[in-house]
């Protein structure tokens, strides 16, 4: 059984989180087309990490994203990143240059890392990072990008908060890059490596709807208590902020005891192909052409059952609600407006390769995450939307 772990209490500080409103599709790439690109090459790193982290696929980014606005220099220019738990470095210069102050150095060093949704190449520079008052990091190795595929304005760029280990053969010759986390620590801003991250459902584009809490969580943002669940062996879901579930729906067993990721870099809940058959079975779904994902009708969305995720003796449940895309928003997937869109879809490759599904930000909008790399685990709790009803 999974123990549920009194709230940590060593200083922590919060940091509002917003997001931004989906892209106009470019070039025929829907939203799903984007997770499973993604996808892609986060299950590439289980082969041949360092040789697979160049490979560059120009995938346009059409997903809700979710920024916080970040300061570099001294004095500080702002920057909108992405919050990314699939990858360890941060990078500035995609939209906004990058704007060299007195605290600014050149390390020379080349830097280069691929996101499957895109990529960026520049030099390593240090600086100092501002996260909120009196979250500012001194020397931090940041990426100052050159190049940049799968980004636009106003995304700057991506705040990385994965496992250092991610950062491995991204520059240079170093070994490894200490991460915003790693460097709060060592800096004594905070004594726990721990990060929480809040986010809210809502039907709306644009909206400040989260937190992240460095150093500790915000036990206002949750209810009960938090579960923790080791991060797997299993590689390559084990390189992530990955673990062992299992996943059923209703009486159907969707995945049984298998490793995947939590990602807040991936909008879906994907699930390895034969799972995913499954669960489309059992539903009754079918495919919609121009989103790709699966649709609905009002009589199969009054009977869908919950989607149970099974992690260490704990069940986290995704209503019948929460497995449907905000309807407000289904013209900006191109879907209909009277649609009924579920966020549950193909990962794109089958069950027993070491990353068998991806819980990405629609499922984290219904819990409390926790990422702690310091006792090397992942924590959920429930929150006042695990149950709501707003899609």
């Amino acid at each position: 059984m999974a123990s549920p772990i009194l709230d940590i209490t060593e200083p922590s500080f919060n940091i509002p989180i917003s997001r931004l409103p989906l892209d106009t599709p470019l070039s025929g790439f829907t939203l799903l087309q984007h997770d499973q690109e993604r996808a892609k090459y986060l299950l590439s790193r289980g082969n041949d990490p360092l040789e697979k982290r160049t490979a560059s696929i120009n995938v346009t980014n059409v997903g809700t994203t979710y920024v916080a606005s970040v300061g570099v220099g001294t004095p500080a220019t702002t920057y909108s990143l992405l919050i990314d738990t699939g990858s360890s470095n941060t990078w500035v210069g995609a939209s906004k240059k990058y704007v060299q102050t007195s605290s600014s150095k050149s390390t020379g060093n080349s830097v280069k890392v691929t996101y499957g949704s895109g990529s960026f190449s520049g030099t390593e520079y240090t600086d100092t990072v501002t996260l909120s008052q009196p979250l500012a990091i001194r020397g931090q190795s940041i990426g100052v990008a050159a190049n940049s595929m799968g980004f636009s304005a106003p995304l700057d760029g991506i705040l990385g908060i994965g496992p250092v280990g991610l950062t491995r053969g991204t520059v240079g010759n170093t070994p490894t890059v200490p991460t915003v986390t790693d460097n709060l620590k060592s800096q004594g801003t905070i004594s726990t490596e721990v990060i929480g991250i809040s986010y809210e459902p809502t039907a709306s584009g644009a909206v400040t709807n989260g937190e992240l809490t460095f150093g500790g969580v915000d036990s206002m943002k949750y209810t009960g208590s938090i579960s923790y669940n080791p991060i797997t062996s299993t590689s390559p879901a084990g390189l992530y902020w990955g673990i062992n579930q299992n996943i059923q729906y209703g009486s159907t067993t969707v995945l049984s005891s298998t490793a995947g990721i939590v990602d807040t870099g991936t909008t879906l809940v994907l699930l390895a192909t034969d799972a995913f058959q499954r669960y489309k079975t059992a539903t009754g779904a079918t495919r919609d052409s121009n989103t790709g994902l699966l649709t609905i009708t009002n009589a199969q969305y009054n009977a869908l059952k919950n989607l149970d995720f099974s992690a260490n003796g704990v069940t986290y449940s995704l209503t019948p609600n929460a497995q449907i895309w905000p309807r407000t928003l289904n013209t900006a997937i191109g879907g209909t407006a009277s649609g009924i869109y579920l966020v549950v879809s193909d990962l794109g490759s089958h069950s027993g390769n070491g990353l068998d599904f991806i819980m990405g930000y629609t499922f984290l909008e219904r819990f409390y995450s926790v990422y702690d790399t310091t006792n090397k685990r992942v924590g959920f709790a429930t929150t006042k939307y695990t149950t709501s009803t707003n899609n």
